[in-house]
């Protein structure tokens, strides 16, 4: 018995739920006098729980223990009603293409990571002596140590033997990797091929998802609590802001702005970002972001903002947030249906973080920073080589040939905001 079920059970014997007109009026758990009707037919409750995450809520537990309990005091009548409220969806795995992608993956990922850093560009050389390492080297050095998830001199092997396969000139020394973490120069380089690492599966991903996560660090911040009068310590973290393909999980976009950035005014930045290289029809986001200005910026590059509403929202503001706010209350059923493709965000940040770790190793700003993008880079070339079996995508670089890539399936909407015509 899950958690709502319980909390459902609890409802049900302990508060009284009316039936009125075939549907039930069921008391709020926290006694602050507010009701919720559940319609069992429509298989619909009024909650923010239920119409938020279209799943069942404790209120609909609560009706059904009602429904199946025993009507008569003595024992003699027992009425058992049933309703099903959500119906579990399956989706076909194609197991060939990927078991050939998990098998051939880290001959892949070093090969698409190769092509990838033939596009960083080397800075002029301004000192005498021995040649420093080629940038490009160092760029694929750190971000394969990031996907081997090892340390620094476990990794040696791995790197020794990219450097036979000609992938890099000289295998740098372990050392080197770990300096190089901490280099600024590489902050901008890794944005780039993030985004360049997405480019190939432009012509796939037309619907986006935005939402921020926070990867933990070894560092902690202390401070004395006066009112407590002890010693408080909490781990830091880098939080990270994206925006990410629904269908192949990709990351798009990226902003790292501190741990205390809102999440509300990074939207417009991974908008933009994203519309350089895609073709948006749809951008989902939680109730963080929701403000008028974020939907304009998504309205701009001709995409329908599906951005929660708050539960003090009124849609007085006027303009675009108005109109998806009557659309929101009008057409509810339809807007949720576009607005849960923001789960797969989540689906992304716990693919990244099962996958190369949800800590970081590194001790120093700027290098935590390095190791985050690493990770997402390297996120996005597994995501890249599941895409190349499954659907045949041609992975391809910096404009170096013309791809033919599939269209996406379903249907799109071309005109935009043409949804709104109705408002």
């Amino acid at each position: 018995m899950d958690t709502r079920e319980q909390r459902g059970l609890a409802l049900a014997a302990l508060y009284r739920i009316e039936q009125v007109e075939g549907k039930y009026i069921v008391p709020s758990q926290t006694g602050d006098g507010r009701t919720y009707t559940v319609d069992p037919e429509k298989r619909h409750c009024t909650c923010r729980d239920h119409e938020d995450r279209a799943i069942k809520c404790k209120h609909m537990f609560a009706v059904e223990f009602v429904q199946t309990r025993e009507r008569n005091v003595d024992g003699t009548e027992t009425v058992t009603r049933t309703f099903k409220v959500t119906e579990k969806v399956t989706y076909k795995q194609d197991w060939p293409a990927y078991n050939r992608a998990q098998t051939t993956e880290k001959a892949q990922f070093q090969t698409l990571l190769c092509d990838l850093c033939q596009g960083v560009p080397e800075p002029p050389r301004t000192s005498v002596g021995r040649p420093s390492i080629p940038l490009a080297d160092i760029v694929f050095a750190i971000a394969f140590k990031v996907y081997s998830t090892v340390s620094s001199r476990r990794f040696t092997c791995d790197l020794q033997d990219a450097a036979e396969k000609g992938f890099i000139r000289k295998a740098p020394h372990y050392n080197v990797i770990c300096y190089s973490m901490e280099d600024e120069r590489l902050t901008p380089i890794l944005k780039a091929l993030i985004v360049e690492s997405s480019r190939p599966l432009a012509s796939v991903e037309t619907d986006f998802a935005a939402d921020s996560t926070g990867f933990s660090t070894c560092r902690f911040t202390r401070w004395f609590d006066i009112k407590y009068g002890k010693t408080m310590e909490e781990r830091e973290w880098v939080k990270v802001h994206a925006m990410t393909g629904v269908k192949t999980n990709v990351v798009t976009a990226i902003e790292i702005m501190g741990k205390h950035a809102g999440d509300a005014p990074m939207l417009p930045a991974l908008v933009e970002t994203t519309a350089q290289t895609f073709t948006m029809k749809e951008v989902s986001a939680d109730s963080a972001y929701s403000s008028n200005a974020n939907m304009e910026a998504v309205a701009a590059v001709g995409a329908m903002p599906y951005i929660a509403f708050k539960e003090n929202a009124t849609g007085g503001v006027g303009g675009l947030f108005a109109k998806m706010f009557h659309f929101y209350r009008f057409k509810k059923d339809e807007f949720l249906d576009h607005y849960h493709k923001r789960s797969n965000v989540e689906s992304t940040f716990s693919m990244m973080k099962a996958k190369f770790g949800d800590s970081i190793r590194s001790k120093t700003d700027v290098a935590m920073i390095n190791e985050t993008l690493c990770k997402i880079l390297c996120h996005n070339i597994c995501c890249l080589i599941q895409s190349v079996c499954e659907l045949g995508i041609k992975a391809t670089f910096w404009g170096t040939e013309e791809e033919a890539q599939p269209e996406p399936e379903g249907e799109t909407n071309d005109d935009g905001l043409a949804a709104l015509a109705w408002v």
